[in-house]
């Protein structure tokens, strides 16, 4: 086995932050983002065993699960509440879960992290099952929570990923598809919610939004699922309506809308007339 090497705890490669100016601050937290695609970029092929692998298992009826403590388990929830108005999935189709529960999104819960029992217990409230997929994010790749969860979830079959910016991490051996981010040591040394974070949140966009294309819920490009919740999606409901159905009267196209709840059912309906 290849050794762990903890990059994201690793020094940072600037020294005193403190006597910097506010414009090399920026300048050089900048150039360090710009780094973070990069390395995204050679993970692909990575990304596409896990998507491909959720996929199959969400067509069949299965679900997706995201679980992680502090940042990591926040970016998780953040993408899986993005889904059902975004793409008109239900509720409960894509799930995130964070050490601590529900008050961690807001404020650190001490020591959450650190039960390697409590993650598998917080998937049973869930009816988890080999239906299911679960997908552990962790930095550092060591995060007690995670591993514990996904090593309970393999010994009952049910298929694993990992999202981790450390090479060879214990979170990854416990991964049927694992993904490694290496960004390399943050700006501020540790603090793994800036280039490792935003590492997360590229990958976990890219992998909700693919298996959502895969699922049906795009067409041509755009989100003909999406809820109705506010007057910014409505009109923009409106306009999808106006062009996807060849339709010229605004007011025509806000009345179909608003009866058929989506794009896809109000276009569906126009066209069958």
């Amino acid at each position: 086995m290849s050794e762990f090497i903890k990059i994201t705890e690793q020094p940072s490669r600037y020294r005193h932050l403190e006597k910097m100016s506010v414009t090399e601050i920026l300048q050089n937290i900048n150039k360090e983002d710009k780094s973070v695609p990069l390395a995204v970029e050679k993970a692909i092929p990575q990304i596409e065993a896990l998507v491909n692998a959720a996929t199959d298992k969400m067509l069949t009826g299965g679900r997706l699960f995201y679980m992680g403590a502090g940042t990591s388990g926040r970016l998780g929830v953040v993408d899986a509440s993005e889904c059902p108005p975004t793409y008109g999935v239900p509720y409960g189709l894509v799930i995130g879960i964070i050490a601590g529960g529900d008050e961690a999104i807001t404020r650190a819960v001490e020591f959450a992290e650190d039960s390697t029992e409590q993650g598998w217990k917080d998937l049973q409230g869930y009816q988890i099952s080999d239906k299911d997929v679960v997908i552990g994010i962790a930095a550092s790749g060591r995060t007690p929570y995670v591993i514990g969860a996904l090593k309970k979830c393999r010994e009952n079959g049910i298929v694993t990923g990992s999202i981790s910016c450390n090479p060879n991490s214990p979170v990854s051996q416990q991964a049927d598809f694992p993904i490694e981010v290496i960004v390399g040591p943050e700006f501020v040394t540790g603090s793994t919610r800036m280039k490792s974070g935003t590492a997360q949140k590229l990958v976990l966009n890219m992998i909700s939004t693919s298996i959502m294309i895969r699922l049906g819920r795009v067409e041509d490009n755009k989100m003909v699922n999406m809820q109705l919740t506010n007057d910014k999606l409505v009109d923009r409901g409106i306009k999808m309506v106006m062009e996807n159905a060849r339709i010229s009267d605004y007011e025509q196209a806000k009345q179909l809308l608003l009866q058929h709840g989506s794009v896809k059912k109000a276009v569906a309906y126009f066209l069958k007339k």
